[in-house]
């Protein structure tokens, strides 16, 4: 399924915040995110539509299999971005920052190369 970046940074936010807490409703992704809660609401309502999380009677947000692999995908490349750009120097805040705007468009060619050049570095230190 093909999804927006807005999409993509609502389902790593219920990642995140699963992680983090165990459960996760709506209001906890429009804090996290800084998002209206009008926002919030329309976003979970396309995500249930397209099949990528589940809304629990309680409000508990989870993860389907497809939404967990899209999250999780996304998750990745911001972590392992944010530490590329770290490492060249770059301060912290604006790595997380710039990994964030990088991690929705980067194809997943270039990132794989990406990461087989910081193993391979990794191995000859």
């Amino acid at each position: 399924m093909n999804v927006h970046e807005s999409g993509e940074m609502y389902l790593e936010a219920i990642l995140v915040l699963q992680r983090r807490n165990g459960f996760v409703r709506s209001v906890d992704v429009g804090e996290y995110l800084g998002y209206s809660k009008p926002s919030v609401s329309r976003a979970m309502g396309l995500l249930r539509k397209g099949g990528l999380i589940v809304m629990e009677r309680d409000g508990g947000l989870y993860l389907t299999e497809e939404g967990r692999a899209i999250a999780e995908k996304i998750y990745e490349r911001h972590t392992v971005l944010s530490q590329v750009l770290m490492g060249l120097g770059v301060p912290e805040k604006v790595a997380v920052e710039d990994a964030c705007k990088i991690e929705h468009d980067i194809s997943d060619v270039t990132f794989e190369i990406i990461k087989q050049h910081i193993t391979a570095y990794e191995a000859s230190k």
